[in-house]
């Protein structure tokens, strides 16, 4: 009688066992499941195994590089990058007067941010990390930029009033954006009508350029990517040795 009770409580364990798992996987469930799934699923970018120096993570085909971070400060700050890049040069190329009001997004040690500074009316020093954040108000102490205003964004967008911005700057930061989309798009809300982009980044046409791959772009991958967002190409301004120097314009 053990014997037959066990193996009697043994088959029915076996059978609501098989009940419970086959109701939890009844074909009309799963594929209720799955297309949950697949509308959950990303609709703008798409993935894959991650490269060197990406996040697996791609915007109309491009890889989105990783994020260099403050740590590099020592780098942005280098003795030689205005000989290098003829950052005078990409100042003055700045589509800015004394009225204007510009987002230098991804600031960084403020490099650009204090040599615009004098040429307008106001520079909003846009960053993520905390650290760079104390470091560009220290720096504005310093010298004494009152015009500099310094304002911690998001991975998806400037922390920008509507329509409150003339010009947006990235140097060597749209490559890095982890939400090109979505941070295009905040954008977009942030410029004055006819306000514009400038994005400088390092020429991926041009593999002679010293610069990891993913951290160089070309005009018509950018631009794919700027105007599928409202925005107008304008112009490449020639002139830097190894930038673009890439100008849109909000419709």
């Amino acid at each position: 009688m053990i014997y037959t009770y066990a193996m009697y409580n043994l088959k029915t364990c076996l059978l609501f066992a098989a009940i419970f798992i086959g109701a939890c996987t009844h074909p009309t469930r799963q594929k209720n499941a799955d297309q949950q799934s697949a509308e959950q699923k990303d609709t703008i970018y798409t993935y894959k195994k991650a490269t060197k120096n990406g996040i697996g993570k791609l915007y109309k085909g491009r890889e989105i590089a990783q994020v260099m971070g403050f740590s590099g400060a020592g780098w942005l700050e280098r003795d030689t990058r205005n000989q290098e890049e003829n950052v005078e040069l990409a100042v003055t190329n700045l589509p800015v007067d004394k009225k204007s009001v510009v987002a230098d997004i991804g600031a960084g040690t403020g490099f650009y941010t204090f040599r615009i500074a004098p040429k307008v009316s106001k520079v909003l020093a846009i960053e993520l990390e905390d650290e760079a954040l104390d470091y560009l108000k220290q720096r504005g102490k310093i010298l004494k930029q009152s015009n500099v205003d310094v304002v911690k964004g998001s991975e998806k967008a400037p922390a920008l009033p509507d329509n409150s911005i003339d010009l947006a700057l990235m140097v060597d930061v749209y490559h890095e954006l982890e939400y090109p989309h979505e941070y295009l798009q905040a954008l977009y809300k942030a410029l004055k009508p006819g306000g514009k982009i400038v994005l400088i980044e390092y020429k991926g046409e041009d593999p002679e350029i010293p610069i990891k791959d993913l951290h160089k772009t070309t005009i018509s991958q950018i631009s794919k990517e700027v105007t599928a967002n409202g925005f107008v190409y304008i112009e490449d301004k020639a002139g830097l040795p190894m930038q673009h120097f890439l100008i849109y314009k909000k419709k």
